[in-house]
């Protein structure tokens, strides 16, 4: 009764249309289970950046911190750097500016002046060497002598004339 091309093509409709169902609700299936992923994978996300700002939020107290800490650092010792240098530049200054002064003078035909300052440094420490070396000889000398007549004392003989023999 079936024509085997009526049949063949009810087959084949009948197999779309299961075709066509079953791709629907896989889709739907696809569509839901992407919504579910999606949504744990957001929580997911969600969880995972609370996560890191809350560390990163840490690690930029600390290092916030420690800069500050190195800043401070850093500038004690820019600060102790730049006075010595600036020592160095004075003194080197001072020096420079003492030998071009000299170098002036000695051009014009100047004889270079006496070192005073030396002079009197030096003399007034070798008058303070002298009373000092004075003073221990005299207390020396002094030790000395007293230290001989304790010794004569204790060697002196007493003899007592005796009279009427």
């Amino acid at each position: 009764m079936f024509s085997g091309k009526h049949q063949s093509e009810r087959t084949a409709a009948q197999a779309w249309d299961y075709l066509s169902a079953a791709m629907t609700a896989a889709a739907g299936s696809a569509l839901e289970a992407g919504r579910a992923t999606a949504d744990t994978a957001g929580a997911t996300a969600t969880d995972l950046a609370d996560k890191a700002g809350r560390k990163g939020q840490k690690l930029a107290g600390k290092a916030g911190r420690k800069s500050r800490k190195l800043a401070r650092k850093a500038s004690r010792t820019g600060q102790k750097l730049a006075t010595g240098a600036g020592r160095r530049a004075g003194a080197a200054r001072d020096e420079a500016w003492s030998r071009a002064n000299a170098a002036a003078y000695a051009l014009a035909g100047h004889k270079p002046g006496r070192p005073w300052r030396t002079m009197i440094g030096c003399t007034l420490l070798g008058a303070a060497a002298g009373v000092a070396a004075a003073g221990a000889i005299r207390t020396a000398r002094q030790r000395q002598a007293e230290n001989e007549e304790l010794e004569l004392a204790e060697t002196a003989v007493v003899i007592t004339p005796t009279y009427g023999d």
